[in-house]
């Protein structure tokens, strides 16, 4: 893992150490990413809620889409597939939910509860193309994992 991605899986892990709730944890997570990654116009969370479909969750950006179907967009096949989607050019992405019509790549993991079950996703755009690297997914998952182990899922 880069150095940048090791600081930033760091400042997350001092900063949900002794918190478990999930909307700061995620709050802060957003803005760690906000703040320290180039080139975003988004970066934020989706919550699958018990009926089935992802919520809107904290993040830095333009207003977002509120809810999005599983399988439906970068977000809902992440969380249907339970993989990470890493996207160059989300206009050629067939279903892409266009929420910001400047957003031309994006990257999306799937986020976990303790028992392994999709509890959301992490979802991150820029307005480059080709702007996330297999470096950006790796850190990113990291990134994620600390979520993932530090947050009580409702």
């Amino acid at each position: 893992m880069t150095e940048k991605y090791s600081s930033l899986c760091k400042q997350l892990a001092s900063m949900v150490e002794y918190e478990k709730h999930w909307v700061p944890n995620l709050a802060n997570a957003s803005s760690l990413l906000w703040q320290n990654l180039e080139g975003l116009n988004w970066a934020g969370f989706y919550t699958m809620e018990k009926e089935g479909y992802l919520l809107l969750g904290p993040f830095q950006g333009k207003p977002a889409c509120i809810r999005i179907a599983p399988g439906k967009g970068v977000c809902g096949t992440a969380a249907a597939e339970d993989k990470t989607q890493l996207v160059a050019d989300v206009h050629q992405f067939k279903g892409h939910i266009a929420c910001d019509s400047a957003s031309n790549s994006e990257i999306v993991i799937p986020l976990h509860n303790q028992e392994g079950k999709v509890t959301g996703v992490m979802d991150i755009d820029s307005p480059e193309l080709n702007h996330f690297t297999l470096e950006d997914k790796e850190g990113l998952e990291a990134f994620a994992k600390i979520l993932e182990t530090s947050c009580l899922w409702d």
